[in-house]
């Protein structure tokens, strides 16, 4: 063991020579473990449970290398347990990106749940904010691991246990906010019965804002394959006709339209999504449909709309979303008059 010691100095003079090279292992694992689909559930579950440790560690350090040093005779370098926490921070936020950059709609609120976690992935590889920024503060260092932990079990309970979308998300969000409470106190400058209030309510008001913001955090493990917007559909192939972005009213009245959307979801996945029809903004009808996971090219799911308004002319949105309200992706096309002969 000694000996092993002997060599943390070396280790940790390697790594701040080569800093990059951990960020790089980091995302080449991510990737790696998005693209090989029968591994993810193994790095998934590997990652949950690290971080719930390491979190236990950051809330105990001082106490837990007192007690090892008592026991075993030695003391833990501080610098290495630093570089380990990083490395922890690293691989789960480069092992989720792929999954989340893959599945947010960009154009909409989602935007801002994907780039924090990408300005996250950011600041755990560069050292300066690391280091001086994030690991003096502690409460933001635990915020950090939070976040880390609340996205990896968004992207592992649906591929580990088979949760849907909604059952994952509130579970993900119950853990991330428990695990918050004790960086609370070092958002709190002041004290007496105030500080005692808020400490009391910041918990509800963080899981209720979590909560209202699930529209803006895409479904880490659903995303579109296929998409399509129809007048025709073979119902034996399971597959629509040329797509359109524009169609007559007098075609629509004739045909309707199919919706196409194809689906990849983990293997073992039963889900409710929704099909929510728009026109101008404003929702006309909401279908549901039931998918299955596990087929590599996606679970094809389609409705046909026949009813219209009066005057559908104008916009039309075919937002997929699940049944907590995430929206996979967009289908949009347009109906304008019959063109005058």
């Amino acid at each position: 063991m000694k000996a092993l010691l002997d060599r943390v100095p070396t280790l940790i003079a390697w790594i701040q020579r080569y800093p990059g090279l951990v960020a790089l292992f980091g995302f080449c694992s991510g990737v790696a473990s998005f693209v090989l689909v029968d591994r993810q559930a193994d790095l998934a579950k590997v990652l949950g449970v690290v971080l719930l440790v390491s979190w236990l560690w950051l809330m105990m350090e001082s106490l837990l290398r007192e007690r090892i040093a008592r026991r075993f005779g030695f003391e833990l370098p501080l610098p290495l347990l630093r570089y380990a926490t990083q490395m922890i921070h690293q691989e789960s936020l480069f092992f989720v990106l792929p999954f989340f950059f893959i599945t947010t709609t960009w154009n909409s609120g989602q935007l801002l749940f994907s780039g924090l976690l990408g300005v996250a992935a950011l600041a755990s590889i560069t050292d300066p904010i690391y280091y001086r920024w994030l690991a003096p503060r502690r409460w933001l260092l635990l915020m950090l691991h939070s976040l880390a932990l609340f996205a990896v079990m968004l992207t592992a309970l649906p591929i580990i246990f088979h949760l849907s979308t909604p059952e994952s998300y509130r579970i993900a969000l119950l853990v991330a906010t428990v695990l918050a409470l004790p960086s609370l106190p070092g958002l709190i400058g002041f004290a007496g019965w105030r500080r005692i209030v808020l400490l009391a309510a910041l918990p509800l008001v963080m899981a209720g804002a979590g909560w209202m913001a699930r529209v803006w955090v895409p479904p880490a493990t659903l995303w579109l394959t296929e998409v399509a917007i129809s007048d025709r559909f073979d119902g034996t192939q399971r597959t629509p006709g040329e797509s359109l972005q524009r169609i007559t009213a007098e075609q629509l009245r004739a045909n309707g339209i199919y919706a196409y959307t194809s689906i990849n979801a983990p293997r073992g996945l039963n889900e409710r999504i929704y099909h929510v029809w728009q026109h101008d903004g404003r929702e006309v009808e909401r279908i549901a449909l039931d998918i299955h996971g596990g087929r590599k090219e996606g679970y094809r799911a389609w409705t046909h709309k026949l009813n219209f308004p009066g005057a559908p002319e104008g916009r039309w949105q075919v937002r997929v979303v699940t049944e907590a309200g995430q929206m996979i992706g967009v289908l949009r096309f347009e109906v304008v008059a019959a063109a005058p002969h």
